[in-house]
């Protein structure tokens, strides 16, 4: 009933704006000012793949509009957690009650660019697509610049359906995949193809990570076989009175308690399949190593893996655990891309992997790593959570890994200049968008090659690039 009452509340917000709008209040842009942008995101909780996609869309957005155009401000849950990250964004705090924060923060600003990946769907959490679209609505409410940038869709409740149907429908909505757009046009929301904004990401250099890794244990030469676990059986996150009640009362609900009026599922089924899981992944490295010498290591891309990253490190009879609690996103991207293999269930843990050519195989809980391994070619490297004989094919995947390590290099190099290109594009439509909205603001003339869109590149993605370079003209 409390994600209903919040999704009610936003409803109503929008539609306030709306009114104030037609009756001539609220702010527009300037000719000459700056142009004032709201990056609304999930940053403060050391997610690395979202802190790291809007690190890439600032970047990108610098470079296409002149950062001396701009004044940009970022969403954050905890400063301490975002410190050093987004240049010199303004960071601004997200509270857990956020819609009288959407109505007063998106008025401030001249336009808004909805970040986060998982942006329209169920499975997390319905509080974050709800912020998601109040965000967009509101800011296309104003008649401001309203952007979706690399959004990911899959299912959603009735509800979150209805609201993304009426209230996204003047937004510029840019998905990262085929498959989102086929979901978002069913609920008559068009939509432009681009991709996920992490491709372009510049961690510390190799030595990092070589250094970090050597610290704990590795002797430099061994192949790294690095393991991204998760928890994917306790989402979504829910609101409960009661149990919060309860928790605040008598300590209940301790272990599935998240934040605020906010739980995971819990109960014995819940526990029993992420057992089953991890189980599963322990035993495969297990077994992999059996035939082949590896120096495994557990990386969590989220501070909440760090609980199953510990759990299969146990099982292991002990590995290193390197979680984002412990290390920034430059830090854990450079340990990520030292790694020789890598079986992830954390989609951004792929993408930032695969620019330094680590082979990887994906173990999903949703649709997105299974739709970068589509795009890859190597379904036979794909598996879902809770898959019949789970140890079985991770195992299958390892030796797949090793036996097409070069053609999977070469696949993934393909998709990763793909994504340059399209994530380009995707700067070429916000570049259009602003000029749409605001005519009079100083958009770059001259040629433009489609490099041009893209963030400065580092010398591995240029080399890429340069590889690649007849797939991209074709």
């Amino acid at each position: 009933m409390t994600d209903l009452a919040l999704e009610a509340w936003v409803c109503g917000l929008i539609e306030l704006n709306k009114l104030e709008w037609m009756l001539g209040e609220g702010r527009s842009w300037t000719p000459g000012a700056r142009l004032k942008l709201l990056f609304a995101g999930y940053n403060g909780t050391r997610n690395t793949g979202s802190d790291v996609r809007v690190e890439e869309m600032i970047r990108q957005i610098r470079g296409i509009l002149g950062a001396e155009n701009l004044t940009l401000s970022v969403m954050s849950q905890n400063f301490d957690r975002t410190r050093g990250y987004f240049g010199d964004a303004r960071q601004i705090r997200l509270p857990d009650l956020f819609p009288p924060f959407l109505h007063s923060e998106v008025r401030k600003n001249d336009g808004v660019v909805a970040c986060e990946g998982s942006m329209f769907k169920s499975k997390f959490a319905n509080a974050l697509t709800t912020m998601m679209i109040g965000a967009l609505g509101i800011a296309a409410a104003q008649n401001k610049l309203s952007v979706a940038y690399g959004a990911e869709a899959g299912d959603m409740d009735a509800v979150l359906q209805k609201m993304c149907r009426r209230y996204c429908g003047d937004s510029l909505v840019i998905t990262r995949n085929p498959e989102s757009q086929l979901v978002l046009g069913k609920l008559g929301v068009s939509t432009e193809l681009g991709a996920d904004t992490a491709w372009t990401f510049e961690p510390h250099g190799s030595e990092y990570g070589r250094k970090v890794l050597r610290e704990a244990g590795w002797d430099g030469t061994t192949p790294v076989l690095g393991v991204c676990p998760i928890n994917p059986f306790w989402w979504p996150v829910k609101a409960s009175l009661a149990k919060w009640l309860a928790h605040s009362v008598i300590g209940a609900y301790k272990e599935s308690y998240y934040r605020t009026l906010y739980f995971h599922r819990s109960g014995r089924e819940v526990q029993a399949a992420y057992e089953k899981y991890l189980s599963a992944l322990a035993g495969a490295v297990e077994a992999y190593r059996k035939s082949r010498t590896v120096f495994p290591i557990l990386i969590g891309m989220e501070m909440l893996d760090r609980d199953a990253c510990q759990r299969v490190a146990a099982k292991l009879g002990g590995a290193p655990v390197f979680d984002s609690g412990s290390y920034n996103m430059y830090e854990l991207v450079s340990i990520l891309r030292v790694c020789h293999r890598l079986v992830s269930s954390r989609y951004h843990a792929i993408v930032t992997s695969m620019p330094a050519g680590v082979p990887s195989a994906g173990v999903t809980m949703d649709e997105r790593i299974g739709n970068l391994m589509r795009e890859r070619g190597h379904d036979h490297l794909l598996m879902r959570v809770d898959d019949p004989g789970l140890e079985g094919r991770i195992i299958a995947a390892l030796h797949a890994l090793d036996k097409d390590a070069d053609e999977i290099r070469y696949d993934m190099g393909r998709v990763v200049a793909r994504n340059l290109q399209l994530m380009a594009r995707m700067g070429v439509y916000f570049e259009e968008q602003v000029a749409r909205r605001y005519p009079a603001f100083p958009i770059r003339t001259g040629v433009l090659s489609w490099e041009d869109y893209l963030p400065p590149l580092g010398p591995d993605l240029r080399n890429l690039l340069q590889m690649h370079a007849g797939v991209l003209s074709s």
